[in-house]
């Protein structure tokens, strides 16, 4: 390390700032991430930032779709190199003035700092980190004008949507895992499609657990005409396609396996939950309690080694969810 350099730009503060950041703007991720080995935490925690960041430009209720979308654009370009990154930072500190997350806020003050760390990575790993977040920000910009009280236009666009926020995520994590895991990238062989379902159902859990905040501000995420019951029926079917995903991770990869298993199980749970409910009012009545997760996590210890385990405990969390499959079939 060149004895020169800047204490901003210090590879281990810059990596401190990553794992302290994280903890504060997702309590699930910092749960997971650091279950992963410690060659790929990095490259995973530096992509979920990259992509909250993303998340927080559609967030911001203040802002007017077509500045979103330029907000979107600019963060794009300063993360594939084309423009300085002060070219976004500006317009978008300045354009986020009143927003009320703080920590969202210092993270996208940061945005250099996290820009450093990808920059550090293998050229395959950052290849596929701007994959993803070129598909996001793009896919994001897409739906950026399609927020409205009535949801999306039907089952399609809704798969889309899912695809663009959360199932690139999952493509993303195949191809880190892969580069990782070369046993890992033989098993996924042909069952890629998984990996989408993986991140679909995750993200379909965010949008039916966030759905009374999202009608608050005007918006909904679900597809017009789709019921409660359509909708947890295909995100039952997503699952079993997770569980199929997770059990194609090497046995011996035991961090990988308790990353996404952890993040399985609490969807799982919380879908549950929704499930066995009438209409909820506020996302606290679906919200997990800080005790399950912490059984559960103990739980993934112990299970994310023996498929059975893991099959046996999504049989168990799940009995409503299966019932209310079967009523739709």
């Amino acid at each position: 390390m060149n004895s020169a350099m800047h204490p901003k730009e210090n590879p281990d503060s810059d990596l401190a700032y990553q794992k302290a950041i994280l903890g504060s703007v997702s309590r699930t991720f910092a749960l997971t991430i650091p279950l992963l080995p410690p060659a790929i935490e990095a490259v995973v925690g530096n992509t979920y930032l990259l992509c909250r960041i993303v998340d927080t430009i559609e967030d911001a209720a203040e802002l007017v779709p077509a500045e979103k979308q330029r907000l979107s654009k600019l963060f794009l370009e300063a993360t594939l190199g084309t423009i300085p990154v002060a070219s976004f930072l500006g317009p978008c500190l300045d354009a986020l003035k009143d927003y009320s997350n703080v920590d969202e806020l210092d993270l996208i003050r940061h945005t250099p700092t996290v820009l450093r760390i990808l920059h550090t990575f293998p050229d395959k790993d950052q290849a596929a980190i701007n994959r993803c977040v070129s598909i996001m920000s793009d896919g994001m910009s897409h739906f950026h004008n399609r927020q409205t009280q009535a949801g999306l236009k039907d089952l399609a666009e809704f798969e889309e949507y899912c695809y663009v926020v959360a199932g690139v995520v999952g493509e993303l994590l195949t191809d880190i895992f892969s580069h990782y895991s070369p046993e890992f990238a033989k098993r996924i062989q042909g069952h890629e499609q998984l990996a989408i379902a993986f991140g679909q159902a995750l993200q379909m859990t965010n949008i039916l657990k966030d759905s009374p905040a999202d009608h608050a501000r005007g918006v909904s995420w679900k597809p017009a005409q789709m019921s409660q019951l359509e909708l947890l029926k295909l995100a039952y079917e997503k699952l079993q396609n997770s569980m199929s995903y997770i059990i194609l991770l090497p046995e011996n990869e035991i961090g990988m396996r308790r990353f996404c298993f952890l993040a399985f199980g609490l969807a799982v749970m919380t879908l549950e939950k929704i499930a066995r409910g009438k209409e909820f009012s506020n996302q606290s009545e679906v919200k997990l309690s800080r005790n399950s997760v912490w059984i559960f996590y103990t739980f993934t210890k112990i299970a994310a080694g023996n498929a059975l385990l893991m099959k046996s405990f999504f049989y168990a969390a799940s009995q409503q969810l299966r019932k209310l499959s079967a009523k739709n079939c």
